[in-house]
């Protein structure tokens, strides 16, 4: 499995921003990367996990869970056509999947991506997402350490993919309270500065709020990082597992063809015709 994905990993690498592409283009996808926890009853936010999909939807309807997000069982759906696509050696679809999968597993160890309040747009701290997301990680993730370990098989795929959600939103808590109680300490002007990209001037979280947010959180960043990575390891394991272990070697040559190239870029271009009105992540 190494050797397999260590020779197709550009592959996945530019496909792993497909399913962000698609959800402002394809309606079922956007609640495909999060769940609103707080949506629910605390008495029913426990039974979620026990549920299967088909459980699910015959107590709640299925609007109702797509409004609040199905990421955990969307996990689980797609862990049974990765094993399918390695069942079938449909190597094109294996890296795929692959690909699409990983997305949604980061997504899931995401303390925004479990709350209804994903941008701070609840707490007067629009912006929040993108700063957690995506500028920790450009300024600090040099000094991250992503070696996780081996893989290893899961018996519970939708059990894992459950672990996940709870505990990347056990951690929600310190990524909104140490940002509230940061800004107490900042004036505006300190907090925010300016960063030139591609000869466009934007406003940015500044590097001294930044740090001092990053040391406040206690390299939680780096923990939810490190979960993802171990995670899309031990469910590209499992598929392979239950698909019977089929020799991957015969699969090491593939590329694609001009008409799959072809066909892909017409596909993302149709993302691009094709938006809908669907809830937004960040403000960035």
């Amino acid at each position: 499995m190494f050797k397999f994905y260590k020779k197709h990993i550009d592959f996945v690498t530019e496909n792993a921003v497909n399913p962000d592409q698609r959800r402002y283009a394809v309606k079922e996808e956007a609640p495909r990367h999060f769940i609103d926890l707080d949506n629910y009853a605390d008495s029913l936010r426990k039974k979620l996990p026990t549920y299967s999909w088909k459980e699910v939807t015959e107590k709640i309807s299925e609007d109702t869970l797509n409004r609040h997000g199905i990421v955990p069982w969307h996990i689980n759906f797609m862990k049974f056509q990765l094993t399918e696509a390695f069942r079938k050696r449909d190597v094109r679809r294996i890296l795929m999947l692959s690909a699409d999968i990983g997305h949604y597993i980061a997504d899931a160890n995401v303390p925004l991506h479990t709350t209804r309040n994903y941008n701070g747009q609840l707490t007067n701290q629009v912006g929040i997402h993108g700063f957690w997301e995506s500028r920790l990680p450009e300024l600090f993730s040099d000094n991250y350490d992503f070696f996780v370990g081996q893989a290893e098989y899961i018996k519970t795929p939708q059990k894992r993919a459950w672990q996940a959600v709870l505990g990347a939103n056990a951690a929600l808590d310190s990524v909104l309270v140490f940002e509230r109680e940061l800004t107490a300490q900042f004036s505006e002007d300190k907090k925010f500065g300016f960063d030139e990209r591609n000869g466009i001037t934007t406003k940015n979280y500044s590097k001294d709020f930044s740090e001092r947010y990053h040391a406040m959180l206690k390299n939680q960043v780096e923990r939810q990082m490190r979960a993802s990575i171990k995670m899309v390891g031990d469910f590209w394991l499992t598929c392979w597992i239950d698909a019977g272990q089929p020799d991957l070697a015969a699969l090491l040559n593939y590329q694609p063809t001009k008409a799959e190239k072809e066909a892909d870029e017409e596909e993302k271009k149709s993302w691009l015709r094709r938006v809908f009105d669907v809830r937004k992540e960040g403000d960035n």
